[in-house]
Parts: C-alpha cells; sequence; structure tokens
C-alpha cells in the first residue's frame, strides 16, 4: 500500500455510512484494495481508537458491518443532547417559516405573513431561539422592519453547505403569494429536507 492516508479515508466513509456501517465488502470495493489489505486498515484503525482514551467514539463490528458508535461513558452527555430544545423536531409552521425564509431571505415579518396567510411571531421566534434564523438587518421605508435570514446552524441542521444547495423551486412560485402556492412552497422545502432520509 502506497502514501494514501487509508485510514483517514476509512474514517470518512465509516462516519458517511452511519448507521449501515460498511461490510469489508464495501471497504474493499471502494479503496479499491485486496481483503487483507483492507482488513489491516480497519484493524489498524480500531486499534487507533483503543489506544487513544480521549477519543469519544469508536468503532465496531455488528453483523459483518463496521460502523462507528459512541463510547457508553458519553451516554449522559448524548442524553441531554437528545433531549435539548435546540434539536427537538420543528412544528409545521415553523418549517414552513423557515422554508420561506430559506428561499426568499432576506424578507420581513409581514412579508412571510402574506405567504403564509398567518401570524408569524411564534414560529420566528422558535426559529430565532434554536438559532436557524437571525435578523440580518432593517428594511427601507416607513417602519423599517427586521429582515430575517438563515444562519450557520440552518445549514449544519439540514446538512447543507450553503444556501445555494436548496434546489431551485418550481417557476410558478415566484412573488405570487396566493395560499395554494405557499402550500406547494413548503411541499418543495419538505421534500429536500427528507429526499435523503
Amino acid at each position: 500500500m502506497d502514501n494514501i492516508n487509508w485510514k483517514g479515508i476509512l474514517e470518512s466513509l465509516l462516519f458517511a455510512a452511519g448507521d449501515e456501517g460498511l461490510s469489508l465488502k464495501q471497504v474493499c470495493s471502494v479503496l479499491e484494495l485486496s481483503e487483507d489489505e483492507a482488513n489491516d486498515t480497519l484493524q489498524d484503525l480500531k486499534k487507533d481508537y483503543e489506544e487513544n482514551e480521549d477519543r469519544g467514539i469508536y468503532m465496531t463490528e455488528l453483523a459483518g458491518t463496521f460502523q462507528l458508535v459512541t463510547k457508553k461513558c458519553h451516554a449522559d452527555y448524548l442524553k441531554k443532547l437528545v433531549e435539548s430544545p435546540s434539536v427537538s423536531s420543528l412544528s409545521q409552521a415553523a418549517l414552513e417559516t423557515l422554508a420561506i425564509i430559506a428561499y426568499k431571505q432576506p424578507i420581513t415579518r409581514v412579508e412571510i405573513e402574506q405567504i403564509r396567510g398567518v401570524k408569524t411571531e411564534r414560529p420566528i421566534h422558535t426559529l430565532t431561539s434554536k438559532g436557524l434564523v437571525k435578523e440580518v438587518g432593517r428594511a427601507e421605508g416607513t417602519g423599517r422592519a427586521y429582515l430575517f435570514g438563515t444562519t450557520k446552524e440552518f445549514l449544519d441542521y439540514f446538512g447543507l453547505n450553503s444556501i445555494d444547495e436548496l434546489p431551485p423551486l418550481p417557476e410558478n412560485i415566484q412573488e405570487d403569494y396566493a395560499e395554494d402556492e405557499a402550500d406547494l412552497f413548503f411541499e418543495k422545502f419538505q421534500e429536500t429536507i427528507h429526499s435523503d432520509e
């Protein structure tokens, strides 16, 4: 085997595979290594995790697949994360509002309400408290209303690298604020977010 960082590549693959894990055959196929070479790399990576007590994860083999798992000694902290309000699921109202902000930002609360057809104070407050949206400036004109936009946390929450990764909306959803178009707007956003699940 040459100077390629096989362990680093393997770690990335295992992380990306998540709960599904990877079989030895898959590792061989993706890395284009023999079974012996792939197995040696797997064992080397496993040894690295076992020897470094500072690591929060380790590699395990379950039902013929290798996967990264968290250490049981950190279970209490993981439980707090799962129960944290910041990562709890969003209501439909919050998701609708978030979809509108994501595609139309920067946008005022009044403009969001025109699209949704209902008040949005509570969903905006929820999204702001979760760090998914923030005030990004003030609109021109009377009253100088706050403009809202998405945050880095929004990108992390939905696994995006940038807003540019949101798929284009159908052409009929542009500046018309009809209620049926708002529904299409939200459906498209939901499909996007859940398409990789």
